[in-house]
């Protein structure tokens, strides 16, 4: 498991992230994911401060700490509704990814990235949620050769160490990796895209993809936002909670979706088991994942999120999830 980080500078402060990455750090976490872009939603009031709160972190528990941990971050690709960030003209070309990761390296204090991840692909791709393809004018996409190159300059100056992608294809994972076994630059040892019982689609195409290239999946959104927790049910909004401050945000609030997590809360309960720890379990027991990230709001949701890496499901309870998935196939893709 990992510590997810975008709420930092929105729904917490930096008091309460401190909380947080001392409390994951007691329980053994060594993966923290962050990102330019964040907080989330993207303000340009907020740009970079998760990074800030991160590297604020890092000085005030000592340079020692820094080397027990893989410190991850991500630069934006091309993004017309981001006006704010490198005026509006972010690319993953050589200049825009050289500027944005000296930036990041600023904000969080620290000499290398142990991985640099592109938060989503410069080409048009049918991500975040996004149903069926139609192609858009790539003019302005940037060549992945080009980004592998500067990635592996990066990487030759020392300031960056292992690379990644984020909402990725399987066509661009290949193509990536293809690219790099022909010489153009490093390999992607990952790609963080997102997975929960509310959506497999990783499990079509990507997942044979991340075995047969060894490209572990970095799970993001694995209780979709809160609906897994079962704190959403029966159209319930708790004061505070992140669909209730943000009702926009609506990936996850279908009518499939919910009826998905009641199916999902009897099968925790005749496991014996809570919602929270059924689906975090089910990620975390995926042979293509290599780290489940986990985002929270309070001390008291981690220290829940982080319990359930105790947690194994027998086939049984695998057999019903399974079930439910037959029924009610990614509602929340």
């Amino acid at each position: 498991m990992s510590l997810g980080t975008m709420t930092w500078g929105e729904q917490n402060t930096q008091d309460e992230a401190f909380a947080q990455l001392d409390l994951a750090v007691e329980r053994g976490v060594n993966l923290i994911d962050t990102a330019e872009l964040y907080a989330v939603p993207p303000r340009p009031e907020t740009y970079g401060v998760t990074e800030r709160i991160l590297g604020a972190w890092l000085e005030a528990r000592g340079h020692g700490v820094r080397d027990d941990l893989v410190l991850a971050t991500k630069v934006v690709g091309q993004n017309t509704r981001l006006g704010h960030i490198r005026g509006g003209s972010a690319r993953l070309d050589a200049q825009h990814i050289a500027e944005a990761l000296d930036a990041s390296l600023k904000r969080l204090g620290l000499d290398y990235i142990d991985l640099y991840q592109l938060h989503w692909p410069d080409r048009h791709v049918n991500n975040f949620g996004a149903l069926g393809y139609l192609p858009g004018d790539d003019r302005n996409a940037t060549p992945p050769e080009e980004t592998l190159r500067v990635l592996e300059q990066l990487m030759t100056l020392g300031k960056v160490r292992h690379v990644g992608l984020s909402n990725e294809t399987p066509w661009g994972v290949m193509t990536f990796q293809r690219l790099a076994d022909q010489g153009s630059g490093p390999r992607m040892v990952s790609v963080q895209n997102p997975y929960s019982l509310l959506n497999r689609s990783f499990e079509v195409g990507l997942a044979e993809v991340a075995h047969r290239e060894g490209i572990g999946l970095l799970a993001y959104s694995p209780l979709a936002m809160g609906m897994l927790t079962g704190k959403y049910r029966h159209g319930a909004r708790p004061h505070g909670a992140r669909l209730s401050v943000y009702p926009h945000f609506t990936r996850y609030t279908s009518e499939r979706a919910a009826r998905a997590v009641d199916a999902y809360a009897a099968v925790a309960a005749e496991a014996g088991v809570s919602l929270t720890a059924l689906a975090l379990a089910f990620v975390n027991q995926q042979p293509f994942v290599t780290s489940n990230i986990l985002g929270a709001t309070s001390v008291a949701q981690l220290k829940e999120n982080l319990d359930a890496a105790e947690t194994c499901l027998d086939s049984d309870t695998l057999d019903a999830i399974d079930a439910v998935h037959r029924e009610i196939s990614n509602p929340c893709p």
